[in-house]
């Protein structure tokens, strides 16, 4: 690891492995830019949810040349339920430190978005979503009019009929491959302007 790396635990235990953890996440952004300055992170439970669960909030200070990304990722109880089945599906990680794990993933996941976003602009490239590396449909609901496509990282995203360029919904099958771009929804992350590959 050749970026400068600072940690802090607050209102938790400090963990080896979840230090581990982060140390991973931070030598895969470096893959994706090799300019790092210095990256901090913090690692905190919020003292009102100590009584209603863990719900692990974390955020990430990365300097670049020019420019410092803050990312934070602070999950609410709604989104609780969800991130439980996430942790069982993806990770085999016994508690107290799932939650942990799974909030490092994702705000890591948005800090690497966050970079390849960066790297764009110093490049004067404009329009980003072009980049992104195909996807697959990977679920489709006909009949409800929806779907799921899986990402080249593995993550599944929503989109709904009208979200397709051009319509062709019911062409679609699964492993179809798409690209799309992602925005924030009411449920969480969905896909929008969602483009067939030919």
């Amino acid at each position: 690891m050749l970026v400068p790396l600072q940690i802090t635990f607050r209102n938790m235990e400090s963990s080896d492995a979840i230090e581990a953890k982060i140390r991973e996440e931070v030598d895969k952004l470096e893959t994706f830019f090799d300019h790092i300055n210095s990256c901090r992170v913090v690692i905190e439970i919020p003292h009102h949810h100590h009584e209603r669960g863990n719900l692990t909030h974390v955020r990430i200070d990365l300097t670049v040349p020019g420019k410092e990304l803050v990312i934070k990722h602070e999950p609410s109880l709604h989104d609780r339920k969800k991130q439980e089945e996430r942790i069982k599906k993806q990770l085999n990680i016994q508690a107290p430190h799932k939650d942990a794990y799974l909030a490092i993933s994702d705000a890591f996941k948005t800090a690497r978005r966050e970079l390849q976003s960066y790297t764009h602009r110093l490049r004067g490239e404009v329009k980003l979503h072009e980049t992104i590396p195909p996807a697959r449909v990977h679920k489709l609901f006909h009949d409800e009019g929806y779907g799921f496509i899986e990402t080249f990282e593995g993550d599944e995203v929503y989109f709904h009929k009208n979200s397709l360029v051009n319509g062709g919904f019911e062409k679609l099958k699964v492993g179809t491959e798409v690209t799309f771009v992602e925005e924030q929804g009411d449920k969480g992350l969905q896909a929008s302007t969602v483009k067939l590959i030919a």
